[in-house]
């Protein structure tokens, strides 16, 4: 029982406060409002923690990288992986619909004004914004995710150049590293109260029109993900590890998954993932890369999802979503969409406006895409945030590395 609790118990204790806290958005909905202050405290703590947190683990593991070529092969290798499942996925995706097939009931008093901001933008000045900013201060938004994991990555290539004082920079990167992961593990334990509360306010708030207008299009995407979920990070974890990597990723996987879950936020999911990682045994120099960029750059469940809305906006059109060049095209989108959605609640409207623009979807089908995006969320969160340690116990399978030893629960 004591071996139990000491392996288990952060996880137990995050259960309880995830069940009390359904149980109160379901019996209690009018304390819920009490109780988000609490969770946004807990997720704003995380967020806050997330950005230097970023920087030090890229930063030092690129630093402590001695050959060029194994930064090289490290990337190569996420790129494949990452491109490879994501196309894995948009395909299962289709095959489900085709098998499956689900309408939608179009809703008038859906959310028109729902769209982005700056819709006369280029695509140019959109790409431009997403990987960089124009100054200093803007890099430590989340907003900005991606341009500042790139800054990181620079920093890091940087210190490796920078000879012996390089080698002084790196010893302060390593240790402000360990300084976040403690920092981290210290704020995780609030988990229970904080990600309870959190939980309370999604069953509250999403409960009810999961049984609205979009109930089978919803369905079909919350079976499907979960069967997707199930099979494929299995099979994923058993390449990677054979039989023993199953049961490895699970066992520690479920902290994350309910970080993900209770969240909505791919980003907040980030430190959960890298404890994961480390438990699980995947090697620091490919945890703290894989990780960091697949939580902006690979989304299975924005994969799906994105499969889904062109899918129920042709079938509001009552256009052909199976024709060869439609589907062809929608793997395609499918695997940008899954670039551009950046890791912040309910993002992705730059994904979901390249669909509209590039098939020249009318306007009475855009709320429908926006709705689902909404309403998939949770699920789609639980996909994208915990692929990262599953991607990643892949790379280290097809560069050659070494897990190290499991890690007991902290």
């Amino acid at each position: 029982m004591n071996k139990v609790l000491q392996n288990y118990g952060s996880i137990i204790w995050l259960l309880v406060g995830i069940t009390i806290g359904s149980l109160i958005g379901v019996f209690y909905p009018q304390a819920v409002d009490l109780l988000k202050p609490i969770g946004d405290i807990f997720l704003n703590l995380l967020f806050v923690s997330v950005i230097p947190l970023l920087f030090f683990a890229i930063s030092s593991s690129i630093a402590n990288i001695e050959d060029s070529k194994t930064l090289g092969k490290t990337i190569s290798i996420m790129t494949i992986v990452f491109i490879t499942t994501i196309v894995i996925a948009a395909v299962c995706t289709i095959f489900g619909l085709w098998t499956f097939p689900v309408t939608a009931l179009k809703d008038s008093n859906a959310l028109t004004d729902a769209l982005p901001s700056n819709p006369e933008d280029t695509w140019g000045d959109r790409i431009v914004r997403f990987l960089s900013v124009d100054e200093f201060a803007n890099l430590l938004s989340r907003k900005s995710i991606l341009a500042f994991v790139i800054f990181s990555l620079l920093v890091g290539v940087a210190t490796r150049r920078s000879g012996e004082m390089g080698r002084q920079f790196t010893q302060f990167l390593n240790a402000g590293n360990k300084v976040m992961e403690n920092l981290l593990t210290l704020i995780m334990k609030a988990g229970p109260v904080g990600l309870g509360a959190y939980f309370a306010f999604q069953v509250k708030t999403l409960g009810p029109e999961l049984f609205g207008f979009y109930a089978k299009p919803l369905g079909f995407y919350y079976v499907f993900g979960i069967i997707f979920f199930l099979v494929f990070f299995s099979l994923y974890a058993f390449i990677a590890k054979g039989p023993s990597g199953i049961p490895l990723f699970w066992k520690h996987n479920i902290a994350p998954s309910l970080t993900a879950l209770s969240t909505c936020s791919s980003l907040a999911t980030l430190p959960a993932n890298l404890l994961a990682a480390k438990r699980i045994g995947i090697p620091h120099n490919i945890a703290s890369i894989i990780i960091p960029l697949g939580n902006t750059l690979y989304k299975n469940g924005s994969a799906i999802s994105s499969i889904l809305k062109i899918y129920v906006a042709f079938s509001i059109l009552n256009w052909d979503f199976f024709e060869p060049a439609t589907m062809i095209t929608a793997v395609g989108i499918t695997v940008l969409v899954s670039m551009v959605a950046g890791g912040i609640p309910n993002g992705g409207f730059i994904g979901e406006m390249l669909m509209i623009s590039i098939y020249g979807i009318p306007n009475e089908a855009v709320p429908s895409i926006l709705i689902i995006g909404a309403l998939v969320d949770p699920l789609a969160t639980v996909l994208n945030a915990t692929a990262d340690t599953v991607a990643a116990m892949l790379v280290t399978k097809f560069s050659g590395e070494k897990f190290e030893a499991e890690s007991a629960e902290a």
